[in-house]
């Protein structure tokens, strides 16, 4: 299962794809795509010779001599940053009071879909605390019962984990969701559909796991209501993909994931 791959009563949707058990991190690395990175390798450079040429052709322009068309150049504000500014307030750690705007469903969407991948789904009482938080509250209110079936002790232990969701002493329980885009579906004063696009991360990292972290994209799809001065939940769904092709990156240890868990948080979302 996947971060989020559940339905909306929290049930697992999705596949696994697991590395072989023999050694579940794969310290071996995927036969190189040398056509591949041969093309990638020329590409790189090619580009890097523009940019000099560029550089260097800039460099030498003099005030004087700059003619009338420089007037049509993009000025700094071309690439600056654009759209709402992140919001500052929080419920329950979740980012809240999100804009009355497309941007801000948008920014909701992201960050309930971190919210609702996190690991904090996997315990019963942060669960609760979160489903709250981001589900209206007739939503939650169906929610909350079904969610406790379907992260029942069975399923925690299929994970890797006890009755109350932790994971055995060494080991690092890993589950995160990491937005790469949202497109608002439709949008009215009243109510959103965003899509969120998304790479989930989940699995154990310990030397004794027999589950490593493993990787997944997909798009949840998330219909949104304003009530009470924010935006909330009211139904989602989920499908897999589209998924880029792999790259040629070697596998990290079971000590590496778990160094990089610990060393970088999450982000908040804001568009």
């Amino acid at each position: 299962m996947t971060p989020g791959d559940e339905n909306n009563y929290g049930e697992p949707t999705g596949t696994r794809v697991r590395l072989p058990d023999a050694d579940p991190y794969g310290g071996a690395r995927r036969p190189a795509r040398s056509s591949r990175s041969l093309i990638t390798v020329v590409g790189v450079v090619v580009l890097l010779i523009a940019a000099i040429a560029i550089a260097n052709r800039g460099g030498d322009d003099d005030p004087s001599t700059t003619s009338t068309t420089d007037t049509n150049k993009p000025k700094t504000t071309t690439t600056a940053a654009t759209g709402t500014k992140p919001v500052e307030s929080k419920k329950a750690g979740i980012p809240s009071g999100f804009a009355h705007t497309e941007q801000g469903a948008q920014s909701a969407a992201a960050n309930y879909a971190v919210a609702l991948g996190s690991t904090g789904m996997f315990q019963k009482d942060s669960r609760h605390t979160l489903v709250d938080a981001v589900y209206t509250t007739g939503t939650a209110a169906k929610l909350q019962s079904a969610m406790d079936q379907a992260y029942s002790a069975d399923f925690l232990a299929k994970m890797g984990l006890d009755a109350n969701g932790d994971a055995p002493k060494g080991n690092t329980f890993v589950s995160r969701v990491v937005p790469v885009g949202t497109t608002v579906q439709s949008y009215s004063d009243a109510t959103a559909k965003v899509a969120v696009w998304y790479m989930g991360l989940i699995g154990m990292s310990g030397t004794s796991s027999t589950d490593p972290v493993t990787s997944s994209w997909k798009t949840w799809t998330i219909d949104l209501s304003w009530t009470g001065g924010d935006w909330k939940i009211t139904a989602d769904t989920q499908k897999d993909g589209p998924a880029p092709v792999p790259g040629d990156d070697q596998a990290a240890t079971s000590d590496e994931i778990s160094k990089a868990i610990e060393e970088y948080g999450g982000f908040t979302y804001a568009r």
